[in-house]
């Protein structure tokens, strides 16, 4: 029988988790109560909020004493997280599930972040409808949006949280089938302005004997990258796509954080990295815009997303800032610069061509990187080129036979 970790609040919205642990047991499974709230609860947990407090580091009297509802998230938090890592490598459950609004959602998905990718993680939130990348994260937490607050057990939220248990029931009771897969693996960083890129050289890898593992540079897609790079997946990286450090350096809607572009050359592993998209900083909707941009070149690439040129002085310090992380390397690095535009559209008669502006980029990586680190290779072409792809694809191929 497989068991289904159920985090809650039980003091709170225990008719709530006690109507998920009926279903989970309708449904064939086992459910495992994690009590996660704070104060008396509604019915008794397999493992009881005072245990929760302990594996965070406090006593669950002092925080009943305390009332302090932000320092009491924080440790439940890291006292769930604590517990449920260790349920898991102790193989006592296969998924887990949880129902709250912000407080509880903070708290289960604190603790679903810690477990690998693939595990079953069910979450339903009154916040699932909006940013949900604080909770997400890189994880793979699957986040149904609860439509009414988690207020009782009524038509419409017994609905809800049923097909929720259905969906968790499901992945825990069905086997993916095993990808029998030798090859290699190489991660790539894609935009939809670098597609035609990525996809030769992807062709290229894979008619050679690699897997390749594209990754959206949305943020996350970044931030996915690397953690997956620092735990050892790929034996090479084709870094085509750096355009999250325009949103970065900027201020648009899809950073990757300070890190990124650090991994593979921390990590020894060979890396070919350009300088994709890095003409466009992203906003949402074209409303969504901040006023000081509103007199920029602006692109509407599709209803949601808003495309920003960057500036000659951006790309200055892009340049300088892409230059730095690779000096860092203690990895096999080639960095090549398409000297006929970086993404599709800039290139000659579309909306971001901007010939001033990309050889402030290409300047300041000439001026500032380190050549006996990495290799600088400059090629007459579009970063779209077939020949531009085909021989980073190449260079990559080399890098990891040395």
């Amino acid at each position: 029988m497989c068991t289904i970790a159920v985090i809650g609040t039980l003091d709170t919205k225990g008719a709530e988790y006690l109507y998920i642990k009926n279903e989970i047991e309708r449904m064939g499974c086992k459910a495992l109560i994690i009590d996660a709230g704070v104060f008396e609860p509604v019915f008794e947990p397999d493992i009881s909020n005072a245990e929760v407090a302990e594996a965070g580091g406090s006593d669950i009297k002092i925080l009943q004493e305390n009332k302090d509802r932000g320092t009491a998230v924080n440790i439940m938090s890291r006292g769930t997280a604590e517990i449920l890592k260790k349920l898991y490598n102790e193989g006592k459950i296969k998924g887990v599930i949880s129902t709250g609004g912000s407080g509880g959602t903070t708290i289960a998905t604190t603790a679903m972040r810690t477990l690998p990718a693939g595990v079953p993680k069910v979450m339903v939130s009154t916040v699932a409808s909006g940013d949900t990348r604080p909770y997400v994260g890189t994880s793979d937490i699957t986040m149904m949006y609860s439509i009414v607050d988690i207020a009782g057990i009524n038509v419409l939220s017994s609905k809800i949280l049923s097909n929720a248990v259905f969906a968790v029931c499901g992945m825990v009771q069905n086997e993916a089938i095993p990808i029998d897969n030798e090859k290699p693996l190489v991660a790539a960083t894609m935009f939809g302005v670098t597609t035609p890129c990525v996809t030769k050289a992807r062709e290229y890898l894979e008619q050679n004997g690699y897997e390749v593992i594209v990754f959206h540079a949305t943020g996350v897609g970044g931030q996915s990258m690397e953690g997956l790079i620092e735990s050892g997946f790929f034996k090479g990286v084709l870094d085509i796509t750096t355009t999250e450090w325009c949103d970065e350096l900027v201020g648009g809607v899809l950073a990757a954080g300070p890190n990124r572009l650090e991994a593979a050359g921390k990590s020894g592993i060979p890396q070919v990295v350009s300088v994709g998209a890095l003409d466009m900083v992203n906003f949402g909707p074209m409303d969504s815009v901040p006023e000081k941009f509103r007199a920029r070149n602006l692109y509407r690439h599709n209803a949601t997303i808003t495309l920003m040129r960057t500036t000659a002085e951006e790309n200055k310090k892009l340049g300088e800032i892409i230059s730095d992380k690779l000096n860092m390397t203690n990895s096999p690095t080639a960095l090549f610069l398409p000297l006929k535009g970086v993404s599709m559209i800039d290139a000659e008669n579309m909306d971001f061509y901007g010939p001033e502006e990309d050889k402030e980029l290409f300047d300041a990586i000439r001026s500032n990187l380190d050549k006996s680190k990495v290799e600088l290779i400059e090629m007459d072409n579009n970063i779209n080129d077939d020949d531009f792809a085909l021989a980073m694809a190449k260079k990559l191929i080399e890098l990891m036979n040395k």
